[in-house]
């Protein structure tokens, strides 16, 4: 190994040691025994480097970020995502038809900093689903950038906890995954996740299913993300309105507030009651009088 080739391995390992790989805590549903394990798996965290080393777009005359934040890692590097999606590079699991880096990716190789078929990515998703946490996050909207978020915490007990009662293949965790993310779906995906009985609510706003609610004791958790039928908010307000004659729309809001699902933001709370109030009207059964006020009609 020549002194170049030394120098650079030894600044590699000098930039991880700088990461602060903590014990990880948490209590899975069940048993009163807390797991602990390391925040970032090793592999995971140095495999995300080397491909940013492997994969820069040098041309640019950019930098390579490196952000260590509270609870995650931000791994940033120019040039473009030459497999165009991660889920291409899930699915074909094998070398790219070619490297940006050739001779570069070569030595890395040789040093065993790399994979030689290419399975790298593959292999940080897979070590991330076997220890329940959240799969590396792949930001590609930002033109010739390529940004990769690893967390360093559990996002969601109920997701974690699904995979640890049932096998499921990678393709689906990285499903559950978006879900629990906030992510969007198409309607291919969340048809496919209502089928496995793994996915329940409306678009956008999916949550946990009852079937894996029961499977991880998470009941009122769905319960607070379950929403009810319209008719019964509707029937609220109407009994509302009927017993204390008028009410602002402020009133209204604190009266289904509690009530409607927690997967709701505030801002798609009051859109829901400001379209409920909207649907009343429409049929006749309420109108809005004075400022801001409601009350039924005859």
């Amino acid at each position: 190994m020549n002194t170049s080739t030394r120098l650079f391995l030894l600044e590699v390992d000098r930039i991880l040691a700088k990461i602060r790989n903590l014990r990880y805590r948490y209590l899975p549903s069940g048993t009163l025994f807390p797991e602990e394990l390391d925040m970032y798996d090793s592999y995971v965290i140095r495999e995300a480097l080397h491909n940013c080393l492997a994969h820069q777009d040098y041309s640019l005359g950019r930098r390579i970020g490196l952000v260590e934040f509270p609870d995650r890692l931000l791994y940033t590097n120019g040039g473009s995502f030459i497999p165009i999606t991660v889920e291409r590079v899930i699915e074909r699991d094998g070398p790219p038809d070619y490297y940006r880096n050739p001779f570069l990716v070569d030595a890395m190789v040789s040093l065993g900093m790399i994979d030689t078929i290419g399975s790298g990515i593959l292999k940080m998703f897979n070590k991330q689903r076997d220890r329940f946490f959240p799969l590396p996050e792949y930001d590609l909207s930002e033109e010739k950038t390529v940004k990769v978020t690893i967390e360093g915490k559990i996002l969601d007990q109920n997701y974690t906890q699904l995979l640890r009662d049932r096998p499921l293949a990678l393709q689906t965790v990285m499903l559950l995954d978006r879900v629990q993310k906030g992510h969007s779906l198409t309607d291919e995906q969340a048809r496919f996740l209502r089928q496995q009985g793994l996915l329940e609510g409306r678009k956008p706003n999916y949550h946990i299913s009852m079937l894996v609610a029961n499977k991880t004791g998470q009941e009122a958790e769905y319960i607070r993300n379950r929403a009810f039928d319209d008719e019964h908010y509707k029937k609220m307000i109407l009994e509302y309105l009927k017993t204390f004659k008028k009410a602002s729309r402020k009133k209204l809001e604190k009266l289904l507030w509690d009530k409607l699902p927690d997967v709701l933001s505030d801002s798609q709370k009051r859109n829901k009651v400001k379209n409920l109030l909207a649907a009343l009207r429409t049929v006749g059964l309420i109108r809005s009088v004075g400022y801001a006020d409601w009350e039924l009609v005859g």
